[in-house]
Parts: C-alpha cells; sequence; structure tokens
C-alpha cells in the first residue's frame, strides 16, 4: 500500500535518529540539516551494513576534527554496547568495501561478521535504554550505560566577552585596518573587521548524594566526570550532610579511577540531607568569590531536606541573585502523579529557573540542552 512504510524501516529510522540525538548530548552539532542527509545517504546506502552506517554518519554528522574523537566514542557505545565488553578508547573505523553491481551475489565466507549492523537488536536496545529510569536497570544496562555516558559532554550557555576577534563581519578593527594600510605604503586596503568573542559560562553541578540518591548518585557522578572533561569551565560539589568539591577527582580521565578517587574524598556517602546548610557552606565559601558569579548553577536531587525549608528558601535567592541560571534536576519528577510537595522542594523552587527530569539518559540529554540555553 503506498504511503504505509515498513515496521522495520521505521525502527530503523528510530535507532537512528537516536544515535543522531547521543551525538548531540556528546556535543557534535548533529542539526536537523545534517541529520536529514544522513537519512538520506541511508536511503541509498543499507541501513543493516554497520561500514554504511559508519561512513555515512561520519561523513555527514560530523562538521569538524573535534567532532571525529566523539563520533568515535559514540558510535562505539551506541552500537557496539556489550555487558560483557571492556570498553575500548577508540573502535577501529570499518574499512571501505568495494562493490561489483554485475558480479554474483558473495559467499557466505566473505561476509565478515563485524560488518553486520545490529540495527534492530542492540541498537534499539540502546534507544529503549535512553529512556529507562536508572534506578531499575540490571547490572548489564548499567555497564552499557557508563559506555553511553562517557560520550557527553556539558557546556554552558554561550556569553559574548569584552575580548574581540577578527572577523570578517562586524564593526571595523581601526588599529588593523592602520597596520594594513601602513604595510602597504599608504595604498588604499580594505577595511578590516572585528567583533566580540563568546565563550560558555561556567558550569557549577551540585550532586546529592545523600541515602535517598543512592539509586541515582553513580550514573548522575558519571555524567559530571564527562562534564569535567568536556570543559575546563566545569565544578564539582557533592552534598549531603557535608559539601564536598570533588573536581579535582574527577580529574582522572578514566572514569573508574575517578570514580574510586571520589568514593575516598567523600566521606558522606547514602547520608541524610541538609540542602540549606550545604548551600550556604558552598555560597560562603565559593559562590560569593565568584564560582557562582554569572554561572549555570545545576542541582541534581529529589529535595528531600532535613534541615530547616526556610534556611534552603533563603539560600536558594541568594543563589539565584548571584548565578545567570539555575536549574534542578530532579529524578522522581517523571513519576507518575509527582508533585513538588516535599518542604525542601516546595521551598526551592521560586527561585528554580528551570525545574528538569534527571531519572534517566534521555532527560540527562535534555539537561544539557537546557544548561546550554534551551528552553526547558
Amino acid at each position: 500500500m503506498r504511503g504505509v512504510a515498513h515496521p522495520q524501516s521505521v525502527d530503523a529510522s528510530a535507532v537512528l535518529v537516536g544515535f543522531a540525538r547521543a551525538l548531540r548530548a556528546a556535543g557534535v552539532e548533529a542539526g536537523p540539516d545534517r541529520v536529514q542527509a544522513f537519512l538520506a545517504s541511508l536511503g541509498v546506502l543499507d541501513p543493516g551494513v554497520r561500514s554504511d552506517v559508519y561512513w555515512a554518519g561520519r561523513l555527514t554528522l560530523c562538521g569538524s576534527r573535534d567532532d571525529l574523537e566523539r563520533y568515535e566514542r559514540v558510535f562505539a557505545g551506541y552500537f557496539d554496547a556489550r555487558a560483557d565488553a571492556a570498553p575500548a578508547r577508540f573502535a577501529p573505523p570499518p574499512r571501505l568495501r568495494m562493490a561489483v553491481r554485475d558480479a554474483g551475489p558473495a559467499p557466505l565466507e566473505a561476509t565478515r561478521a563485524e560488518d553486520a549492523m545490529p540495527t534492530p537488536a542492540l541498537a534499539s536496545s540502546t534507544d529503549v535504554l535512553r529512556h529507562r529510569d536508572l534506578a531499575g536497570l540490571t547490572a548489564a544496562e548499567k555497564e552499557q550505560l557508563r559506555l553511553l555516558l562517557a560520550a557527553f559532554t556539558l557546556r554552558g550557555e554561550v556569553r559574548r566577552t569584552a575580548r574581540r576577534h577578527p572577523a570578517r563581519r562586524g564593526s571595523v578593527d581601526p588599529r588593523r585596518t592602520v597596520r594594513e594600510l601602513l604595510r602597504r605604503g599608504g595604498e588604499p586596503a580594505r577595511l578590516l573587521r572585528h567583533e566580540r568573542a563568546e565563550r560558555p559560562r561556567r558550569v557549577v553541578l551540585l550532586v546529592d548524594v545523600s541515602g535517598s540518591m543512592a539509586a541515582y548518585a553513580d550514573a548522575l557522578l558519571r555524567f559530571a566526570h564527562a562534564a569535567t572533561h568536556g570543559t575546563a569551565r566545569t565544578e564539582v560539589f557533592t552534598i549531603g550532610t557535608r559539601l564536598t568539591r570533588v573536581t579535582r577527582e574527577l580529574a582522572h580521565r578514566d572514569p573508574d579511577a575517578a570514580m574510586a578517587a571520589l568514593a575516598a574524598a567523600v566521606p558522606d556517602w547514602r547520608g541524610g540531607t541538609r540542602l540549606g546548610e550545604m548551600l550556604r557552606g558552598f555560597l560562603d565559601q565559593w559562590g560569593q568569590r565568584g564560582m557562582a558569579r554569572g554561572a549555570v548553577v545545576v542541582l541534581l536531587s529529589d529535595g528531600w531536606e532535613r534541615g530547616d525549608p526556610a534556611l534552603l528558601a533563603g539560600q536558594m535567592r541568594r543563589l539565584h541573585r548571584l548565578a545567570h541560571r539555575v536549574i534542578w534536576a530532579n529524578p522522581r519528577k517523571a513519576r507518575p502523579g509527582y508533585a513538588p510537595l516535599a518542604a525542601g522542594m516546595a521551598a526551592a523552587l521560586p527561585s528554580v529557573d528551570a525545574f528538569v527530569e534527571g531519572h534517566s539518559l534521555a532527560a540527562l540529554e535534555r539537561l544539557a540542552m537546557v544548561v546550554r540555553g534551551a528552553d526547558p
């Protein structure tokens, strides 16, 4: 029947679009136009062949040399993740295959196992995994999730600085224009222009490691580890009964080594939660000095508060005056019937610019977009 797509093609398209979303979460600017080119190229090639998908994505979704490393990591995590597979730093790119259409079908021995694309099986399961609640994952799914989290990146909303750099458009740069004029011996020269440079805002992550957040803490801290390696302007603190700065511990390139160092540095795992006191300590020691000033501050917590909610409300107002944007990611927000009735969450919400979910990989991808300035 015309106009009705085959179910397998619909599933493959959904998986490939999910792959593009994972690339965007890793910092690859795979916009709608690039995704359309990716899908169109696989309309000519075979989406069931590994090398076809690899090269089609690499040639259409990557826009710079920096994207290639991220593409390798996301491709390996998205299509090759296995519970029993050790994560390799880079997967060797598939080799190009020469095809002679007039020749008969190739013998079965010539078909390499690695060239078979597990699109409907592994990739579709990965796309399902993106929406699963982190608290209900099996050990195998957690291992696959760790591979995907390792490719994350987190950049703050872009701001314009006082510095200027050469540009094709913008205001006239009198100094460079005069120097060019003198270099030409006074002959008329074209006007050289410059514009104000842009840089991402600092991102500060406050991760709740109390007992009520035990099911989510490991994944959120691995998310924070990837964020610190995506940009040098990311700071990470754990909050519970104590405030601990863990940016140095997360500096290890290996995620497992970073988590081991973090476990040794944080004394209040699975303890209580005193959000108001911890936030006051952060603002007194770090935030007032400039770490929170003009930054994007993200609290990853369920909002349970053992202390005085009025103290939390006052410190949140104080934080809101310092920061450029305050974002609260609550893993329990996605549960059916959820309402922010807990005393701590209700006290904090008036000073929150964006209240988002934080229960799944897809929710963390949306959180990364909100941190970059997208509308929640």
